[in-house]
């Protein structure tokens, strides 16, 4: 699983910080969490492709959205067949397909907008799913966890040759939870020569937000909480009429949620590029690894037990 940010910045974007977007790789699929403006140019310049099958919106404010007609234009022009999913916040659906039709034409191929209600499941993939969880800001909004499901245990081959189990198909029914008989009728079950399951990794992004139960919820054990953190302690008293959240906040839930990596997000420009206030201020509440990414930086998830 790997993550590149195409954009980092607040509302407003500044020469070194892009409005907010997110892309994630895992295994052959591409997807973007939200589409600031310019995320296109971004994409190219970073690296990423345009090869995105879900786009994942957190709310329709313009530094989260903006973005999303050219690059849909972009898709067109560049003759793309396969469908495109858009989810968004409940009672957003219609806004969403009158912001593609500012492009003046349909795109020639599939675009479905799904509403995604929190609680809910909104993809269902190979070996994970993608979920939808309330969030708090000044309008309807929503953030999205990738949750991979468990992984088979550790097959522990010497232990099964000493079994007498031989090398080749019974490995594999062994693990893939299949008792086998040998040849002189005893019974090897996979419990003896396979270890517990292992956890698959989490990744979990709220888009603007304040500081929520939800949140440390849907987080728990999470692999990269990426929060917002637009504020630092100085302008406090600006998160909570504006719906966002301060460094120390974010780092509040990370630690409440036991949460592995914390990435700071959504950065006001108040801050340029002075981040060391923000992060000084998240450590002194969450001592797991912390960082706030520049436009382009990116990030491999490692699986927990790794």
């Amino acid at each position: 699983m790997h993550v590149t940010f195409l954009g980092t910045s607040g509302a407003i974007p500044t020469t070194e910080r892009n409005t907010s977007a997110v892309f994630l790789r895992r295994a052959g699929e591409r997807f973007l969490f939200d589409c600031g403006e310019g995320t296109q140019r971004q994409m190219m310049r970073y690296g990423t492709g345009f090869d995105v099958s879900h786009v994942f919106l957190t709310h329709l404010h313009g530094d989260h959205v903006l973005g999303l007609p050219g690059l849909c234009q972009t898709w067109d022009f560049n003759e793309r067949e396969l469908p495109l999913a858009i989810h968004t916040a409940p009672g957003t659906k219609s806004q969403v397909e009158a912001l593609i039709g500012v492009i003046g034409t349909r795109p020639s191929y599939t675009v479905a907008v799904h509403e995604a209600r929190p609680g809910s499941v909104v993809v269902r993939g190979d070996g994970y799913e993608i979920r939808a969880f309330e969030t708090e800001h000044r309008t309807r909004s929503v953030g999205y966890a990738l949750i991979e499901d468990d992984r088979k245990g550790r097959f522990d081959r010497e232990k099964a040759e000493k079994l007498g189990v031989p090398v080749g198909p019974k490995f594999s029914q062994l693990h893939r939870g299949e008792s086998v008989e040998l040849d002189d009728g005893s019974v090897v079950h996979p419990e003896q020569v396979v270890g517990p399951s292992r956890p698959g990794r989490r990744f979990v992004y709220t888009g603007d937000t304040r500081p929520t139960d939800t949140t440390v919820e849907i987080a728990q054990d999470a692999d990269l909480l990426i929060h917002d953190a637009t504020f630092g302690d100085d302008n406090a008293e600006r998160a909570r009429p504006t719906g966002h959240s301060t460094a120390a906040e974010a780092a509040t839930v990370a630690d409440r949620a036991g949460a592995r990596r914390l990435a700071l997000t959504h950065v006001s420009t108040r801050y340029g590029g002075h981040v060391a206030p923000l992060e000084r201020e998240a450590r002194e509440v969450f001592d797991g690894e912390l960082y706030t990414p520049d436009d382009g930086d990116e990030f491999d998830i490692p699986f927990p037990d790794e």
